[in-house]
């Protein structure tokens, strides 16, 4: 995955700077997204993979598929893509292009993991913390695992917040090795 977020990180970068000139980021942010999940589709991503569809063949094969999202700047931006043969990057260009939104704007996207669970109370008190502890405006989004027996489990970007009785009771037998 870090390959492809390293080969990703320039087009992601041009993107939202491009953007970025042009007050279009809510527009770009969905069209990537549209068309990141056209080639999470099984059928296009076999497609994609034949060596035996030529460019042009696959350039337009996308450009009828993607109609509307591939116009104008987004259109040239699929061109390039296939041309160069990095169409695969899409998903990766996607998700760089939104942590660069989501720093510009100032907030970070939190996924939290919780046993059970929380009330509209509890999730608004502890997404008020999170914003404290991370100085940034958060959007939350919770997922319930009951593995990890109670607490929470935390993942801002690439800080992980471990306050689970799991990751305690992997922590002391860590500890007692």
């Amino acid at each position: 995955m870090s390959e492809l977020a390293t080969m990703a990180r320039p087009y992601a970068a041009a993107v939202f700077k491009r953007a970025k000139e042009t007050g279009s980021a809510e527009q770009w942010s969905e069209t990537l997204a549209f068309m990141s999940s056209v080639l999470g589709s099984e059928e296009i991503s076999t497609v994609i993979d034949n060596p035996k569809i030529s460019k042009k063949s696959l350039l337009q094969l996308m450009q009828d598929i993607c109609q509307s999202y591939a116009e104008g700047e987004a259109g040239n931006f699929l061109k390039l893509l296939v041309a160069n043969g990095r169409l695969n990057l899409l998903p990766s260009i996607t998700e760089l292009f939104e942590a660069f939104k989501a720093d510009e704007e100032g907030y970070v996207d939190v996924e939290v993991c919780t046993a059970y669970e929380l009330s509209e109370e509890a999730k608004q008190a502890f997404s008020e913390k999170l914003e404290i502890t991370l100085s940034k405006k958060i959007h939350m989004n919770v997922t319930l695992d009951p593995s990890l027996i109670g607490g929470v489990l935390v993942r801002a970007g690439d800080r992980v917040i471990d306050g689970s009785i799991r990751g305690q009771l992997q922590h002391m037998q860590k500890s007692l090795q």
